[in-house]
């Protein structure tokens, strides 16, 4: 009687065994899902946000909705989501604003490497380096000569202090021997207003945030920040051929609370992978130049933590003050 009971409690205990990831795959995903944009909408994080969305919506067994909570510099959203449940119900969608925030601001209510779980880099992009059309320089090495000659005032322009085209800007000084003056303006398009008007000499930016100024031949585009070349842009040598080893990218991806399940984190990273390989994700992405991505939840863990050392070492380096 006691091996038969002995063997009974064997038998019930491997069909839980068995039933128990059945059970919690059927759980995985909430039935709705907040997706947290920390950004106005209108821009590429919002609407490369509302697209997957609406794809993962369609495909999978739940409702995932936008919200935007801008401010900070992303700051607020991000914090939002850092403090939510990890029970996959809120995510965060933003770009690298993350790490360069994390690298220039002295406190932030949350750890972007302790409070937040990459979950999946959906697209990413190289900059492009811009000066005016009528003006002095025809190449990037000619740009970089005249950075380099101490006669000369240069100056840039950025979106802000700590915005990837500020530190993208000041690694290039950092690696390439150069200098010129950071001018911050409140949104590139008044940046690009004051260089087409001569008082700033180049930006470094994306495409998708100068291409009325490019296809009005307003302004030309010299380099790409990316290691490659485009696609999108193929005629345009990348600045590492000039300044071996430099590169810096833009990229979107997706977080959640810490301590979310990591069945949950790997099968999210799966599905916007699924998603974000389809043509029509694929179309969108183009038109900010910009291409999806295949990092595991780990890479991209990886890829945060090599980011913010780096954007640290730039802030410090190049003495670079919080606004």
């Amino acid at each position: 009687m006691k091996n038969r009971l002995s063997l009974l409690g064997c038998i019930f205990a491997i069909l839980a065994g068995l039933l128990l990831p059945l059970s919690t795959t059927a759980q995985e995903f909430p039935k709705v899902i907040k997706l947290v944009v920390p950004f106005a909408p209108g821009a590429s994080n919002d609407l490369f946000a509302r697209a997957l969305a609406q794809r993962l919506s369609a495909k999978l067994d739940f409702t995932m909705i936008v919200e935007n909570k801008a401010g900070a510099g992303g700051v607020i959203g991000a914090d939002f989501v850092s403090k939510a449940p990890p029970d996959g119900a809120t995510l965060l969608f933003t770009s690298n604003a993350l790490t360069t925030t994390a690298a220039v601001q002295r406190k932030l209510p949350y750890d972007p490497l302790t409070d937040l779980v990459p979950v999946a880099m959906v697209a990413k992009s190289g900059l492009i380096v811009l000066v005016r059309t009528d003006g002095p320089y025809g190449n990037t090495a000619e740009l970089l000569q005249a950075m380099r000659d101490p006669k000369n005032k240069m100056t840039y322009g950025s979106s802000g202090v700590g915005s990837v085209n500020h530190v993208s800007t000041e690694l290039l000084n950092s690696m390439a021997g150069t200098s010129a003056l950071h001018l911050p303006y409140k949104g590139l398009s008044l940046a690009l207003i004051d260089m087409i008007g001569g008082r700033v000499d180049f930006i470094i930016t994306t495409v998708a945030s100068s291409g009325s100024q490019l296809r009005a031949g307003k302004v030309k585009a010299l380099s790409v920040t990316s290691a490659e070349r485009s696609p999108f842009n193929p005629e345009l040598a990348p600045l590492a051929d000039l300044v071996p080893g430099y590169s810096s990218e833009i990229w979107w991806g997706v977080f959640a609370p810490a301590n979310t399940p990591k069945a949950l984190v790997e099968r999210l990273n799966t599905e916007i992978r699924n998603v974000t390989a389809e043509p029509e994700m694929q179309k969108l992405f183009a038109q900010e130049a910009a291409l999806a991505t295949k990092l595991s939840s780990p890479e991209f863990g990886r890829r945060i933590q090599d980011e913010i050392a780096l954007w640290k070492k730039v802030v410090r380096e190049r003495n670079i003050q919080p606004e």
